[in-house]
């Protein structure tokens, strides 16, 4: 019973190391895809009214800036998970 409960707890330890690195891609992915979207979205915007162009342009770095601040945190979160 104690070996089998030794196995158990180092196979965890690799699914986790397996989890993180998963994590840590999709949260990259994520937000390659978050800033292509707004940059899309923006771009549609400024063609339809192009005199809003400051106010769209501040709005589109402030979101851009706030979903890599969100990929930051979940990539650091799964890097925390290897080594800790």
């Amino acid at each position: 019973m104690m070996h089998f409960l030794s196995v158990l707890f180092l196979a965890m330890g690799e699914f986790a190391q397996m989890g993180a690195g998963m994590g840590a891609g999709l949260a990259a992915i994520g937000a390659g895809i978050g800033v292509g979207l707004i940059g899309a979205n923006a771009v549609q915007a400024i063609a339809r009214q192009p005199e809003a162009i400051n106010d769209i342009r501040s709005n589109m770095i402030i979101m851009a800036a706030l979903v890599e601040g969100v990929a930051l945190f979940g990539v650091v979160v799964c890097v925390l998970v290897l080594f800790l």
